[in-house]
């Protein structure tokens, strides 16, 4: 197999691939497209450069062809004329000229058909060229769209995959500040705070008992005073 049909039948394979088909498979679908894009570009050039040369090949067969053609018809009017002049000696009675005329134009005659040979065989490659040209542009231009889709799908996965990441950041950043989780940093600073207001409640309640309690023991002493004015009272 030749390089150019090598290189043809990787072009029609790519060009017809199923890339959604191929990312469903993918592991990793972006870097799979990172190198699907190398893999695209790169026989891209090598298709451009097969096809330059295919063309410029077919172009030379062209041109042999086309020598070929005006060739064998110069030889079949060089035929022509020496035929005539043959015709034009024997009609004079110079039968020897005239035989050589005529072998002149025979010579004429077979460089004609040799010629028409040549270019007649020369066809079907020409076509064949042509056809594996033909091929090669279509398949390269199909791969020039395939790859600006590859682009354009990698662009949009790439974009999508932050705009996840950036969500997925965001719904950690909201759950970790649930004021509804008990076991949240918010929730047991909360309970931290209430047990120091606690703490501040029961030495305030302390601190009224102990107050209570002082006023008590000086109303005692009062009573004890009044009793022993009276017990004196009594005894005068």
């Amino acid at each position: 197999m030749s390089s150019k049909q090598t290189v043809l039948g990787r072009v029609t394979q790519l060009a017809k691939a199923n890339i959604n088909a191929l990312l469903d498979q993918a592991e990793d679908p972006q870097k799979m497209l990172d190198q699907l894009i190398r893999d695209y570009a790169n026989n891209i050039a090598e298709a451009e450069e097969a096809v330059a040369s295919t063309i410029g090949n077919l172009r030379l067969m062209e041109q042999d062809h086309q020598e070929d053609v005006d060739a064998a018809k110069e030889w079949g009017g060089k035929a022509l004329a020496a035929s005539r002049k043959a015709d034009e000696l024997r009609a004079g009675g110079q039968t020897a000229e005239a035989d050589r005329f005529d072998n002149l134009a025979k010579v004429a005659l077979g460089r004609q058909l040799q010629s028409e040979k040549e270019a007649k065989t020369a066809e079907p490659t020409i076509a064949a060229q042509t056809e594996v040209v033909q091929k090669l542009r279509t398949g390269l231009d199909q791969m020039k769209a395939k790859l600006g889709e590859l682009k354009a799908r990698r662009d949009e996965l790439v974009a999508r995959a932050k705009s996840a990441r950036a969500q997925n950041r965001m719904m950690d950043a909201v759950q970790s500040i649930d004021v509804l989780d008990p076991t949240s940093e918010l929730s047991r600073f909360e309970d931290k705070v209430r047990r120091e207001e606690a703490k501040v409640l029961g030495k305030q309640e302390l601190a009224a008992s102990s107050l209570d309690a002082q006023f008590e023991q000086l109303d005692a002493l009062g009573d004890s005073a009044e009793i022993e004015a009276r017990l004196a009272a009594l005894k005068a």
